[in-house]
């Protein structure tokens, strides 16, 4: 929540952050407050997206409640028949990623992944792209219909690639969550991930651009790298644009799609290899999204631990406000967190410690 908070709802009914209608915070000298466009509103900013850890304890808010809704779900898998097609796959997968801006004013959102290496995205293929999405309020056939004109395109790749999509319906959100969007994954995963805020431009503007980056994060297969879609934007998270508690990263105002790059490790590997793994994220393929989307940031949640313009990516144009609000309700700097408004200040020594 405090850092936006994504989910299979956002598109139509805006992010985590923007439910937060009043909340109780513990500062650091211990008085309890409330935090609402009444009390405290500066504060209020600062909880809902300006990131966590940094200007008090939250311990309990009062959040909005929606109306469910009847949900038609898609769900679209391909693979490339052979090792030689894998070129007509990006062909395709850059046709999906440039798609996405308009399937999502169209109403669509939901979450997809994809690998070029050995992580087992499409059961029985090595390589392979899926996803499943949805539109709310609409009935199968009316969902088919929206997705009619990709669906199209997609046809000329079918002689290289295994095409799988299937078309269903849910009553309520709850039913549709708990069959396509209720993934727990595993904690404590040894790997490095990074991530970029995509826009319009990025996605339909330079195909040739797009295409590269998809290759340049795609690795090669011996990095076993995997691509996770949150294809969440667009919609409500648009409209609360005029949300002036927003301390949000504005750049999500106008993302489509957070794309996670993440590569993992074996156990056991020494530091030398898991630096290398790091530093590939960090400055081949996060810096190839960094050149596709150049005016846009990466969602803190999931963004780089070790991006050297963490602040700039993570909090955009809140900055200044959210320093402030930092030096305001914590002006001893008691909160810390390595990538929070404020941890700039301070510095990691050999032993650990937190120097100013």
């Amino acid at each position: 929540m405090q850092g936006g908070g994504h989910g299979p709802a956002v598109h139509d009914h805006g992010l985590g952050a923007d439910q937060v209608l009043e909340a109780l915070v513990v500062l650091a000298n211990g008085q309890i407050v409330t935090a609402s466009p009444c009390q405290n509103p500066d504060l209020f900013f600062a909880i809902r997206g300006g990131g966590p850890s940094t200007y008090g304890v939250v311990v309990s808010t009062v959040i909005k409640a929606h109306p469910t809704n009847k949900v038609a779900a898609q769900q679209l898998s391909f693979s490339p028949l052979s090792p030689t097609d894998v070129p007509v796959f990006m062909d395709a997968l850059a046709l999906i990623y440039a798609s996405y801006p308009d399937l999502s004013d169209a109403g669509w959102s939901g979450y997809g992944s994809w690998a070029t290496s050995p992580v087992p995205i499409v059961p029985n293929h090595s390589v392979g792209f899926t996803h499943a999405i949805a539109v709310f309020g609409k009935t199968a056939a009316e969902a088919e219909k929206l997705f009619k004109p990709v669906a199209a395109k997609l046809q000329k790749f079918k002689s290289s690639l295994s095409i799988n999509t299937t078309y269903s319906t849910f009553p309520t959100f709850a039913a549709y969550y708990t069959a396509l969007s209720g993934v727990t994954g595993p904690v404590g995963s040894s790997s490095a991930l990074g991530s970029r805020l995509l826009d319009r431009k990025a996605l339909t503007s330079r195909p040739t651009v797009l295409k590269n980056t998809l290759q340049a994060i795609g690795g090669t297969p011996d990095q076993f790298s995997s691509s996770y879609i949150v294809f969440v934007g667009g919609g409500q998270v648009f409209e609360d644009a005029k949300d002036q508690y927003s301390g949000v990263n504005p750049a999500w105002r106008k993302t489509y799609v957070h794309n996670i790059v993440a590569r993992g490790w074996a156990p056991g590997s020494d530091a030398a290899t898991i630096a290398a793994v790091h530093k590939d994220i960090t400055f081949t393929k996060v810096q190839a999204l960094k050149t596709l989307a150049p005016d846009t940031g990466s969602y803190m949640n999931e963004g780089d631990v070790q991006d050297p313009d963490f602040l700039k990516d993570f909090y955009g144009e809140n900055i200044p406000k959210l320093q402030q609000i930092k030096k305001k309700y914590d002006p001893y700097r008691v909160f810390y967190c390595p990538t929070c408004i404020g941890s700039d200040a301070w510095k990691v020594g050999a032993s650990g410690k937190l120097c100013l």
